[in-house]
């Protein structure tokens, strides 16, 4: 298993996508042999770096069409058709990059040559990782412990996720007299009262890791047992932990406050804020120079649209709960909340005008918001500011929901691109969850991840209202 972010992704997974990347290359290099004779390896210079070029585009466009999203491309018709949109997306954004450096260029035709190869490829390759997900190889065999409704979460994750690299072996409830295996080829997997012979049955049944999460631990943690599984050398996981990893988020409404004091992250060196800080700034700035051409077109558009100001500028809570001025291109009508109060947005708002559908697909609406970034009020990746109205109500709802006031909130974040667009208090601690998860792991690396992940969602216009 590989860590990336405090989650654990299998090796077999990134065997795939580096597999792919090998065979597109592999494609474009016997596309260049066809059309370039044997000859042109020696005699073109920088020939395999021209590949590598093609490759990293290709992948790239796989990427943001989905095609490493397994529950996407389920079946081959979606597949065919999202992989021959991402070849002709390649093939446009490679043609581009020749217009501008035609030093680049391989030779004519070996694109389109190479295309045949690629696509034959990868539906081949699809089919066989496919294969090993349907029949489970090389899965992670693991034991859970407990009756809670975190047990529950774990083993729904992973029935969902056929690619997230584990398979459940064995299921124990919180209490039990006793265990026998019901399949007549295993009848001495036996386990006792407190789970007395769990680690031989952890064993013969090539467990490596058993997750543990208990309804109550006072009277039911089998120490003993665990402590015999620890000394044959598998892994015993509190089930917050596994969670945490599993799936890349919390899970506010069963989290004990010791599991995240004694738990690991939140570290908020002054190296690391004033390296966040200082991206933000030059970031920021650089955005609101690049995209003032947008801002003077939204800002005649809205004028032309819709009677009122073009920006709208409302109260929104902020790090250690400061009240700051959020800005935004306006997307409603003028006092849309004149009548109603404050409330939250919903789907084919009447609210919204033309010119805000269109803005708030396409997330033009937040460009003001570089505006406080550059001032510090906010940072380009954090939890989403809220108001204080929503704020009061919620931090009576939701436990743990002030902790998300201890970083700065942010343009985008883990839980804008993890969890589509929220209108109510459910929404809110689904979101919390994934919010305490980016403060607890929060870092440069995982910021830029987020900003990829963004792009991706904003060129697409999902997740907006």
């Amino acid at each position: 298993m590989l860590r990336v972010f405090k989650q654990y992704f299998p090796i077999r997974n990134i065997f795939f996508v580096i597999g792919e990347g090998i065979f597109i290359y592999v494609s474009v290099m016997v596309a260049s042999y066809i059309i370039m004779g044997p000859e042109s390896f020696y005699l073109q210079h920088w020939l395999m770096a021209k590949i590598l070029l093609v490759t990293l585009v290709c992948q790239t466009c796989l990427y943001y069409n989905d095609l490493y999203d397994l529950r996407v491309t389920d079946t081959f018709t979606e597949l065919g058709i999202r992989l021959l949109q991402a070849l002709g997306i390649a093939a446009i954004f490679l043609a581009f990059i020749y217009i501008l450096f035609p030093q680049c260029i391989i030779a004519t035709g070996t694109f389109i040559v190479s295309i045949c190869f690629v696509i034959f490829l990868i539906v081949s390759w699809r089919f066989c990782y496919s294969a090993i997900l349907n029949h489970g190889l090389f899965d992670q065999k693991i034991i859970l412990l407990g009756s809670s409704d975190l047990i529950k979460n774990i083993k729904r994750e992973i029935e969902e996720r056929k690619d997230c690299g584990y398979a459940v072996a064995l299921e124990l409830p919180d209490v039990y007299e006793s265990y026998c295996s019901d399949k007549p080829l295993d009848p001495d997997l036996c386990i006792g009262h407190k789970y007395e012979g769990l680690e031989d049955v952890a064993v013969k049944l090539g467990v490596t890791r058993i997750v543990a999460g208990f309804k109550e631990k006072r009277n039911n943690f089998p120490t003993q047992a665990l402590l015999k599984c620890r000394m044959e050398g598998i892994d015993v996981v509190d089930g917050h932990s596994f969670f945490e990893m599993l799936s890349g988020k919390l899970t506010v409404g069963q989290l004990n406050p010791s599991w995240l004091i004694f738990s690991s992250g939140f570290h908020k060196s002054r190296y690391r804020r004033f390296l966040k800080r200082f991206i933000d700034l030059i970031l920021s700035f650089i955005l609101l120079i690049v995209t003032l051409p947008v801002i003077v077109i939204t800002a005649l558009l809205i004028k032309i649209d819709s009677r009122g100001p073009v920006i709208f500028s409302q109260e929104r809570v902020g790090e250690k709960h400061k009240i700051y001025w959020i800005h935004k291109f306006r997307s409603m009508v003028r006092q849309a909340e004149k009548h109603s109060g404050p409330v939250w947005t919903q789907n084919n708002d009447p609210r919204i005008t033309r010119v805000g559908k269109f803005i708030r697909k396409w997330r033009i609406d937040e460009i003001p918001q570089l505006y406080n970034v550059f001032k510090g009020q906010m940072s380009l990746v954090g939890p989403r500011p809220e108001r204080e109205f929503f704020v009061k109500d919620l931090q009576k709802q939701i436990p743990y929901y002030a902790e998300r006031f201890h970083v700065k909130p942010g343009i985008t974040g883990w839980a804008q691109i993890c969890y589509p667009y929220g209108a109510s208090a459910e929404d809110a601690v689904e979101k919390l969850n994934y919010d305490l998860f980016y403060i607890k792991n929060m870092s440069t690396l995982m910021d830029l991840s987020i900003v990829l992940r963004t792009i991706k969602i904003v060129l697409f216009g999902r997740g907006a209202r």
